[in-house]
Order: C-alpha cells, then structure tokens, then sequence
C-alpha cells in the first residue's frame, strides 16, 4: 500500500468570523437564501411571538397568585378579561402566520433561480444545522422548511449512486461519515483536512455523508439511517464488500443505534443486508455515557423552576431540542426516553445495549490535559465530553461498554472539534482500519 496522503483535501472551509461581520459579509449570507428560507424564518417569529406571550402570562399570574386572585382553567394562564388579552394575542398571531405562509408560498416561484445551483452555501449550511441542533424537532413538528431531513451527501451535494456508477468512482468498500450535534456534513472538512477523503486515499474507501437533524431523538435517527443505509447497499453501483462508520460526537450514539434497529429492529425479509457488512465502527469523542453539556441545561430548569416568579421562564430553557436533552445520559434506544419527561430529574435508566457483535469497534478520545497531567485533570475530556464516557468507561460494569485495549486511544491536547482535522488522529484511524 502507498504512503497516505498528506493532510489536505478539497478547499479549505471558510474561516469563522472572529468579529462583527462588515456589509459585504451580511450581503454575501443573504445571498445564500433559499426561497422557502422566508417562510421558515417567518414560522419562527411568529413561534418566537406566542412563546413570549405565554411567558408574560405566566408572570403576570404568579403576581396575581401572590395576591390571592384565581387563575385561569390551566396552570400559570390568567382568567377573564386578562387571559382574553393573552389569547387574542395568540391567536392573532397565529392567523398572522397562515397568511405570512400562503403569501410567501405563492411568492416562491417568482424568486427561485431558474437555472440549477451547483455551488455549496457554507454559511447557510452551518446556520441551518445549528438551528436544527437546537430546535429541530420543533422544525420537524411544525413542518418548517429549514427543517433538515436526512440524506448521504458528497462535497456538499446530495449522493448521486447512478453519476458515481457512470464514472466508476464507486467501490465495494463504503465509508459512512457521521457528524456531530449542531454540526452538518460539510464540517468533516477542517483546516484543509478531511477524513473521510483521507481514507480514500489510504485505504480505497468510497467516502458517503450522512447529514441529518441533530435536534430529533438519537433513536429516531439511528432507526431512519438503518433503513437508509438498507437503501443504500441495494442501490449502489457495484457490489458492497464492506461498511466501515466513522461518527463524531452524537454521531456515534445514532451510529449505535442504527445498529441495534437492524439486529433488533424491523428488519427485511432475511434480515438486514447492511449490519453483516460492517466491519469497522469508530467513535470519535462520542459521549456514550452522557455530558455534561445537557446536565448543566437541566439544572438550568431546575434553578428556574425554584420560584414562583422564575418558574415561567424554565419555558426558555426548555427549547433545547430532543437531540440535546439525549446526550444527557447517552440515549440509544427509544425505552431511553419514551414515557419520561425529559425536562425532569430522573436517574440513568437506559437500556443496555452493547457493542453490535463480530464488529472492530473503537473509541478515540480527546482531552484537553497534557499527558503528564494529574489523572484528576485527566478526566476532563475534550472540552465537551469526558474522557470516560469518550472511552465507553462506567463504574457500572453492566453499562461499560468494554472497548478492548488495543482498540482504544487518547489524545491529549486535543479538543472536540479538533479530532476532525488532528494528523495524528488521522494516522490512528489507518492504523486501525488497514487490512491485516
């Protein structure tokens, strides 16, 4: 096998901006919208204009409450003329919204281009996936249509199979790629490095995107991917002779849970054709044990909710989407969640899902400590996620998920985000991959 390639693939991503964006910045990402952009945007003011009026309804009857006057038929609403106001503001709003929507549904045609647009729009991409991150469940809810729906992507656009059976750029060997939470496909791609282009080089891999909206439930992708990639294996241009995953961050929780939906899931007639393919599945800073990222957004909840004239804004703190609240403890599988109110205190009652078996499954870990570093410090992690629950590590061993050594790896001086672009991170990945 030839040396792999230095560190550099494609155009490097635009840099992120380090100060206010000057005029010519702002025309440039007003420029990248979409047409249906407006009715998305509009959908959420008008969201953003009810949320707002059900908070100061809520406030304004925590005050009447203090004074022993009644409230409305539902908890933290106002009655009579008081909670009459608050509807009418509700439902104004929202008849607002229906004519906002028809009128600029009809607007569309007249504004979208009339030609084809090859080109990527970097900076809508990566608003569009940080809003899903956040919200977008609530996107899909509500049919918005900045709502991101799941597809394989190449350099930006959507997989053709038949261009790539027509040029012969396919091989048997798939890499699927799966990004991180508020992040999109296009952000594999840091510094001038790409991994996924990395082991094609190295190791003939066809390199597949997954984008997807990180704001639905990780067990709601995993199922959609599982199927999709059923999808995938039947169409693709020549025979399929292996499946290796590479999953960043929450990735790598939807990535376990495709797997458990094709073994335990639906499956075809005969079983899942995609699972007995893979070969290699690796974490890259996956929280497989939780972070404490959410932890923190839940104890904002419960500081809100401590008081009367606070407990109307634990409303904010709730808008964290479905994907986030997930990475509370790790979730997989729909048992995880289903039931249970997310937004409350519970303890970790996640099901035990295991590694999938007769699979090279690996972790790889970031930590922001030097080596030498007390192991205190050591524990740390990436910035973002711990380095045990990065390594599958759990004082429970009916939770641990029992990583073999030779499969695990810590790097150290390395945040989150840097493991997509680190080359010594790139080296460990061939390592494990290439052929025996």
């Amino acid at each position: 096998m030839s040396s792999p390639p230095r560190l550099s693939a494609g155009p490097a991503a635009p840099a992120a901006p380090v100060s206010v964006p000057t005029v010519a910045a702002r025309r440039s990402l007003l420029r990248q919208l979409r047409a249906s952009d407006l009715r998305g945007m509009a959908r959420l003011a008008t969201q953003a204009t009810v949320g707002i009026s059900r908070v100061a309804e809520g406030v304004h009857q925590s005050v009447l409450g203090t004074l022993g006057l009644p409230g409305g038929a539902q908890p933290g609403r106002a009655r009579g003329l008081t909670g009459m106001v608050y509807q009418s503001i509700r439902g104004v709003t929202q008849v607002v919204d229906i004519g906002l929507q028809a009128g600029l549904a009809r607007l569309e045609p007249f504004f979208a281009p009339h030609t084809a647009d090859t080109s990527v729009l970097w900076e809508r991409e990566a608003i569009v996936a940080a809003l899903n991150g956040v919200m977008g469940d609530r996107l899909q809810q509500d049919n918005n249509p900045l709502c991101t729906r799941m597809g394989f992507y190449q350099a930006g656009r959507p997989l053709d199979v038949q261009a790539l059976g027509a040029t012969k750029d396919a091989t048997g060997k798939v890499l699927v790629l799966l990004h991180g939470l508020c992040m999109n496909d296009l952000q594999w791609l840091r510094a001038g490095h790409d991994h996924g282009s990395y082991l094609a080089h190295a190791l003939g891999y066809t390199p597949v995107y997954l984008r997807y909206n990180t704001g639905l439930h990780t067990s709601t992708n995993g199922a959609e991917l599982s199927a999709m990639l059923e999808s995938l294996v039947a169409s693709w241009p020549v025979p399929v002779t292996e499946i290796a995953m590479l999953a960043h961050s929450m990735g790598g929780l939807v990535a376990r849970s495709a797997c458990h939906h094709a073994a335990h899931g639906v499956a075809p007639v005969g079983g899942s054709n995609w699972l007995p393919l893979l070969r290699h599945l690796v974490f890259l800073g996956t929280p497989h044990h939780g972070a404490p990222m959410e932890r923190a957004g839940h104890w904002v909840d419960v500081l809100l909710g401590s008081t009367l004239y606070s407990r109307p804004f634990t409303r904010l703190a709730q808008l964290r989407s479905a994907g986030i609240t997930d990475l509370r403890y790790g979730h997989v599988v729909d048992a995880d969640w289903q039931g249970l109110d997310r937004f409350r205190t519970f303890p970790d009652r996640r099901a035990l899902v295991p590694l999938p078996p007769r699979v090279a499954c690996y972790a790889l870990a970031g930590t922001l400590a030097a080596r030498r570093s007390p192991v205190a410090e050591r524990l740390i992690g990436d910035g973002l996620v711990p380095l045990h629950s990065a390594l599958g590590v759990h004082e429970d061993p009916a939770r641990d998920l029992h990583f073999a050594k030779r499969r695990q790896a810590v790097f150290y001086r390395v945040g989150h985000l840097a493991l997509l672009g680190d080359e010594a991170v790139a080296r460990q990945l061939v390592q494990w991959m290439e052929p025996v």
